[in-house]
């Protein structure tokens, strides 16, 4: 199920075939997945690797829109393997998980971690295309086998009344001016509550801020 980043965050349609690289151990399963995604126009698959040290490589030696990532691989980490590419963002593909796993620690956990979409190998094939598509796009991504994460508040009960309702209007896509009209309160303000909820929720952007809503379960419907 896709579901759009707040409307400045998205990116616009690449005026070439979005261009995948497939990370997964199994050089079975990435055959498979080079033939599914090779079948459509609007895409193309550059390069495929088998662990997080090659995929690395590859960064540097491809022009990347989507890297499509296996999370479990024999003698790698896929989220260590994200957790370095949010460490050298903006100039990082988007990354779809592709996995067997299917909890909700998974999920979340990737998503934290920087991830943009999550697939399972058990969901239909159009899914993963419709994934690499979505995300080529900055647009969140999951896979319809998928139940959305639950709600929790942990992660937002630090914040006081007043930075909550910024915080649920800065996810809804407004910008810290239109928030401050919206609450009736001065500009500066707004730009003060934005600034001490990132610090607390330890994100460092609206982007991040937005993962963060989505993992919560408090995103809008899109």
């Amino acid at each position: 199920m896709p579901i759009a980043c707040p409307r400045e965050h998205l990116a616009a349609a690449p005026d070439h075939p979005v261009r995948v690289v497939l990370v997964d151990d199994h050089a079975v399963v990435r055959a498979g997945f080079r033939a599914l995604i090779e079948r459509e126009s609007d895409l193309t698959v550059v390069a495929e690797c088998g662990s997080a040290a090659e995929a690395t490589a590859l960064l540097s030696a491809f022009e990347i829109d989507v890297m499509v990532l296996d999370i479990t691989m024999r003698g790698s980490n896929g989220f260590d393997l994200l957790g370095q590419l949010a460490g050298r963002r903006p100039s990082t593909p988007g990354v779809l998980v592709m996995s067997m796993h299917d909890s909700e620690a998974h999920v979340c956990e990737a998503m934290q971690r920087g991830a943009l979409g999550f697939v399972t190998k058990a969901a239909a094939p159009e899914e993963l295309v419709n994934g690499i598509r979505s995300v080529a796009l900055g647009q969140f991504f999951f896979s319809s086998d998928l139940a959305a994460p639950r709600p929790t508040e942990n992660a937002l009960g630090s914040l006081t009344p007043r930075e909550l309702e910024v915080f649920h209007l800065l996810v809804r896509g407004l910008l810290p001016k239109q928030a401050a009209a919206e609450l009736g309160i001065n500009i500066k303000t707004a730009y003060v509550h934005r600034a001490r909820l990132l610090e607390k929720l330890g994100v460092r952007n609206d982007r991040e801020l937005y993962r963060l809503a989505l993992v919560a379960g408090v995103v809008p419907p899109a």
